[in-house]
């Protein structure tokens, strides 16, 4: 029968394309503990939720055309966690995951109704690059490179995750620089060009992990948002970033349960905090103590330590924590912890979760390493990325907040709602050393101890709030029902949870 011979072609192909490069490539991986790409699929969406689109599509080569099954990258929609989104699988058994002109298409496509139809999309990051045969010559870059002038712009309608797993060179790593979280696999590798090239390039040998191993995209460039030892655990932070966020820019996050537990630790918050203002401590206690239970999300912890951030819950409701933490430098922010702020605050406004900042910080850090790496333009950037939030900023001031930092901190009326502990204190700079600046002595020299008790006065939480410069002093221990009922009062009924969004086209890995 025609029908039956049809049918009967239909699944050998299917069968081929779902044999992707081969049980030998394949068992590769399974021996080294790695997913391929299907598998990837199959442990980040919902069961039985992925409907896969071009699916046979080849190399635009003929010769090749047998040797590509779905070219290299998997590409589709299916459920994470309920909810629809467009999913980006490169599967590096079929050249390597290489960049292409029918798989480019097949990307374009997700992204494109991803857009249209405000679904989030997931790329799973493991790439050689471009495919040379197809790059190649004026044809090639025309065709390739010359083809899709929106290939990388974000308007950030819906939201971008990926995940690097495995070597990520040419798209994979501009996807990864380009989403609001990326989350990085150790013995992954993320760089412009592969070892071999740039050894080739530079004329000597270039080992992976210093050019793009998880310690440098985790301490020193930022672009790793979370750092996970399998697989797996990368697909499950995706699923579980994706659950703080809307599905697109018009709708505000979902609402999830408050877990069993949460604020239980609020009566002994105050004694989390060192009364001597100099002695460290620990912000990401106090933050989790705040917080509905076990919701905190870090992103970049190994990044800009001077100050902690990420996604967590209060009462149910998705929130972006920004706060100093003394553990690191005394909490003094410098130009990494200015980068890792403005992201989130990027991200927060562009998908409409308000923000909560708890301060402890003595100022910026300041030297000449500061401004070689441009101090005064990173607070800017940090301070303008503040101002235009449209979202709901409530700012509590916890042990002191000095100088410009007060303000970029949300001091003053760059937030909806100012609060202090008691145990506050605000000044233009510590009192000890604006003493000294002004005297040009220490302690014990004539003249300090009367400047020093000069510079002391009015520096309380009940001289700012006595001018209405914060609008509560709360006790430490009522922060968590403060940030409650503020953020209720706050929500933006006017406009159904959804800001304006200005910062929807502030660039990536700025």
């Amino acid at each position: 029968m025609p029908h039956e011979e049809t049918l009967a072609e239909f699944e050998e192909r299917r069968a081929r394309v779902r044999s992707m490069g081969g049980e030998a490539k394949l068992a590769a991986r399974r021996s080294q503990g790695v997913l391929n790409a299907r598998e990837r699929i199959a442990r980040l969406v919902d069961p039985d939720t992925f409907v896969e689109v071009g699916e046979f599509g080849t190399s635009i080569l003929p010769e090749q055309s047998a040797d590509t099954p779905a070219d290299g990258k998997i590409v589709g929609y299916g459920k994470i966690a309920g909810r629809m989104a467009a999913v980006v699988s490169n599967d590096f058994t079929v050249k390597g995951a290489s960049s292409s002109a029918v798989n480019g298409r097949k990307i374009a496509h997700m992204k494109r109704v991803a857009t249209q139809r405000g679904l989030p999309v997931v790329f799973l990051g493991e790439s050689s690059g471009a495919r040379m045969p197809d790059t190649m010559g004026a044809r090639g870059m025309g065709t390739m490179l010359g083809n899709d002038p929106m290939q990388y712009q974000r308007m950030r309608e819906t939201p971008w995750a990926s995940a690097v797993l495995g070597s990520c060179f040419g798209s994979s790593s501009w996807y990864a620089c380009c989403s609001d979280f990326n989350v990085m696999r150790k013995g992954a590798v993320l760089a412009v060009s592969s070892p071999l090239l740039v050894s080739k390039a530079v004329n000597e040998a270039v080992d992976a992990e210093e050019l793009g191993g998880w310690r440098l995209h985790a301490e020193v460039t930022g672009l790793a948002d979370q750092v996970v030892d399998s697989d797996e655990a990368a697909l499950d932070a995706i699923r579980t970033f994706l659950s703080y966020l809307p599905s697109h820019h018009n709708e505000p996050p979902p609402r999830a349960a408050v877990p069993a537990g949460s604020g239980a630790e609020m009566a002994g918050i105050a004694g989390l905090v060192p009364e001597r203002r100099s002695q460290v401590y620990d912000m990401r206690r106090i933050v989790r103590c705040i917080v509905d239970k076990d919701s905190y999300f870090e992103l970049k912890p190994r990044f800009g330590k001077a100050i902690t951030a990420g996604l967590a819950r209060i009462d149910g409701r998705t929130v972006a924590i920004i706060a100093n933490n003394p553990l690191h430098k005394g909490g003094a922010i410098d130009t990494d912890a200015c980068d890792k702020a403005t992201s989130l605050l990027v991200m927060a406004d562009s998908f409409n979760i308000p923000l909560v900042l708890l301060v402890d910080t003595p100022g910026f850090v300041i030297g000449r390493e500061a401004e070689v790496r441009r101090a005064p333009g990173k607070i800017m950037n940090f301070m303008n990325a503040l101002s235009l939030v449209t979202m709901p900023k409530i700012s509590i001031v916890l042990r002191k907040s000095y100088g410009q930092a007060y303000l970029n901190m949300a001091g003053g009326r760059n937030s909806d709602e100012m609060a202090v502990w008691p145990t506050a204190e605000i000044s233009f700079m510590e009192p000890a050393f604006a003493a000294s600046v002004v005297t040009n002595a220490g302690p014990g020299d004539p003249g300090y101890e009367a400047a020093l008790q000069k510079m002391q006065r009015e520096t309380s939480v009940w001289d700012i709030a006595s001018i209405f410069a914060a609008q509560a002093v709360v006790r430490p221990d009522q922060t968590r029902d403060y940030l409650k009922q503020m953020l209720e009062t706050h929500e933006m009924r006017m406009t159904r949870g959804v800001g304006q969004h200005l910062m929807r086209t502030w660039p990536t890995s700025y």
